[in-house]
């Protein structure tokens, strides 16, 4: 027979099972994507920021990513660490917290989708209508977008904790390494037939929203490509798009992963890597794809080390 815990503000996380002689190197390594991650991410945001070369559209649109990715993983990652170095039974939570943390979770997927849908449209209208490109992707446009795909994301998410939140809890403990909706409303002994619809809808609506503009964006952007002779043109959205199509690939084939196998329940060890991974692949890849293949950041960087060549010289002069 089962024990019920009703409304328990104190929650136990299952977290990650792994055996004694490998905590501490998935310990290490889950610590080194985290700093690595948090470097990488901060120092793309902040030059793109200080730079006013690459105060240019596609630039601002991009900085969304790195600034989703530090959100998602420093409320998520720390957390995490902590939990691995504890045996299960001290694997405690705070109901708030579990919240906040699975309200953090949802904002960083949806708000990947939403910022990659709002770049893609950045790259259509660069590409497809180049000589309308300034008059659409005003400064007022690009923060229609950035609001928009926040926005858009906060109230979604919202909707979905809020009708999680309402629901009386019996059980107390968390059969995921951090906190998620689907186990939250897991704990209630009432019925979620509610949050399984809105979910569902909420899910298929993205991802459909998600998938189609990639689609319709890139059949455009190929269409232009194939019957455009300006090879300069053809070269530069080559290498834009195929940045932008890799991070999207990335991030999808870690989403349909774990939705996968949510339906398997013996492979819940497999689930929980794949649900850490979704964290940690894309938002260690990010700004290694798109800093490698970006022009303006990479001569930043080039200007930067030569300037430090330079001062010995300078002050041995």
């Amino acid at each position: 027979m089962e024990n019920y815990t009703y409304n328990s503000l104190t929650l136990q996380l299952e977290g990650l099972n792994v055996s004694k002689k490998w905590i501490y190197p998935v310990f290490l390594s889950i610590l080194f994507s985290y700093l690595f991650i948090m470097v990488t991410n901060v120092g793309i945001a902040a030059l793109v920021f200080i730079d006013k070369n690459l105060h240019q559209p596609m630039y601002l649109l991009f900085c969304n990513l790195p600034i989703n990715d530090i959100l998602g993983n420093s409320i998520l990652l720390p957390r995490l660490l902590v939990d691995i170095l504890l045996p299960p039974s001290e694997r405690l939570i705070s109901y708030y917290e579990c919240v906040v943390q699975a309200f953090t979770t949802h904002m960083f997927g949806t708000t990947s989708h939403t910022v990659l849908m709002i770049m893609a449209f950045d790259r259509y209208v660069a590409i497809c209508k180049p000589l309308h490109y300034t008059a659409i992707m005003t400064n007022k446009m690009v923060m229609k977008l950035t609001v928009s795909a926040w926005g858009v994301a906060f109230v979604s998410v919202g909707i979905l904790l809020g009708l999680t939140i309402r629901l009386n809890r019996c059980r107390s403990i968390i059969m995921n390494p951090y906190c998620d909706n689907a186990s939250l409303f897991k704990l209630s002994c009432d019925s979620v037939l509610i949050n399984n619809v809105y979910g569902i809808t909420f899910t298929v609506v993205l991802l459909t929203s998600s998938i189609g503009t990639m689609v319709l964006t890139y059949t455009n952007i190929t269409v232009v490509c194939l019957t455009s002779k300006n090879k300069s043109l053809n070269s530069k959205a080559l290498r834009t798009c195929s940045t932008h199509l890799v991070v999207y690939l990335i991030m999808v084939f870690n989403g349909m992963s774990i939705i996968t196998l949510h339906r398997f329940p013996h492979y819940s060890d497999y689930r929980k890597l794949c649900t850490i991974l979704f964290h940690i692949i894309p938002c260690s890849i990010n700004p290694i794809i798109y800093g490698v293949q970006s022009k303006e950041i990479k001569k930043f960087f080039s200007k930067s080390f030569k300037s430090k060549k330079t001062l010995p010289s300078f002050h041995q002069s």
